[in-house]
């Protein structure tokens, strides 16, 4: 049987949901298949041919011409510093660095120390909750999940901390940058079950993607900057006292068997997040997060866990990924080990990274 990339996307767009298809009651199917249609009708013209394109891609075609590789040689951003890809610079920051400038750094120390226990309307209230919020697609809710699950195991944690897994299956870059995707809705539901509200957001951590690359570099990452500054401003819309947030790019992805997101897109999914970031420190209108300076349009962002390493080649900071990290499904996914590498890798950052560990660990 010929299997197209059409069939996959298609396929991709429900991974992540609650339950297999066929295990939801027939109103839950017909509601999952309303939330699909009403996203799709998100697209813009150039999504949806992007992926009208992608859907004339033969799978093992592609899986023939990609077969399936340990390593790419390519460099994990921070190890590259200041050598370049493709006329790109490393590092995290601008300059090849791997740490934010100091005068950015010790903004977002005065921002972060304002994060306390707020109530339903965002009053402080020694009673109130601080949540920590993850947005992106399946990718990033399978990682929170699991560092959710890591972090329940914790008795260092502030006993106000919630954490609310915002992300969602199929919820790409394209659909989280529309302020009137249906995501967000989820996203006020899954708040309503934790028994808080937006007014308490006051942390993010967003890890985001597009499908199906079809051209060089820089082009695709250009557009996913474009999408992640959209998609912060409507974190900063929707939760009116989020002061920061943190950014992550992807995992490898050299055991891709489907063009959803394979090499080396997702290596270069690093780069539209550092020329995020970069517009920030450059003072760009689009990314004021002090008021002092014009119209608030997002939260302080800076670097949480780089996770990308070169297959078995273990970077700098001991981090790589085997076959056995990846699902059989697509290559793409994480198993469960695939995942607990990522949750350690952000609950250790959250632990110890400056603007984070104040409100994030309980107080002594």
């Amino acid at each position: 049987m010929k299997f197209t990339y059409r069939a996959g996307l298609a396929a991709a767009f429900l991974i992540g949901m609650a339950l297999p298809q066929q295990q939801l009651s027939p109103e839950a199917k017909k509601k999952q298949q309303e939330f699909m249609q009403r996203t799709r009708a998100m697209l813009t013209p150039e999504e949806r041919a992007h992926m009208q394109e992608s859907g004339r891609i033969n799978r093992q075609e592609w899986i023939a011409a990609h077969p399936a590789r340990e390593s790419t040689g390519m460099i994990p951003l921070p190890d590259l510093g200041q050598g370049l890809y493709k006329g790109e610079q490393g590092g995290l920051y601008p300059g090849g660095v791997n740490t934010p400038p100091a005068a950015h750094l010790k903004a977002g120390l005065e921002i972060a120390r304002r994060i306390i226990p707020l109530d339903a309307e965002g009053r402080p209230s020694s009673d109130g909750k601080i949540v920590l919020i993850s947005v992106g697609m399946s990718n990033t809710t399978m990682k929170f999940r699991a560092f959710m699950r890591l972090a329940s195991e914790q008795h260092d944690l502030n006993p106000k901390l919630v954490l609310v897994d915002g992300a969602q299956g199929a919820q790409v870059g394209w659909i989280t940058s529309k302020p009137g995707a249906p995501f967000w809705e989820v996203v006020g539901e899954r708040l309503k079950a934790a028994g808080v509200t937006a007014a308490q957001v006051q942390a993010g951590w967003v890890l985001q993607a597009n499908p199906g690359p079809r051209a060089e570099f820089p082009v695709e990452m250009k557009e996913l900057q474009r999408n992640i500054i959209d998609t912060l401003h409507n974190m900063h819309d929707k939760f009116p006292n989020l002061k920061v947030t943190y950014l992550s790019s992807r995992t490898y992805a050299g055991y891709a068997t489907s063009p959803l997101n394979p090499e080396p897109h997702a290596y270069e999914n690093g780069f539209a997040v550092r020329w995020v970031i970069a517009d920030q420190l450059a003072g760009k209108p689009e990314m004021n997060f002090d008021a002092a300076k014009g119209p608030v349009r997002a939260p302080w962002v800076e670097w949480g866990p780089y996770l990308w390493a070169d297959g078995v080649k273990a970077s700098k900071s001991g981090l790589s990924y085997v076959r056995g990290d990846y699902t059989e499904q697509d290559g793409t996914h994480p198993t469960a080990p695939g995942q607990m590498k990522v949750a350690t890798r952000l609950l250790d950052f959250l632990k110890t990274d400056e603007t984070s560990k104040g409100w994030f660990l309980a107080r002594p």
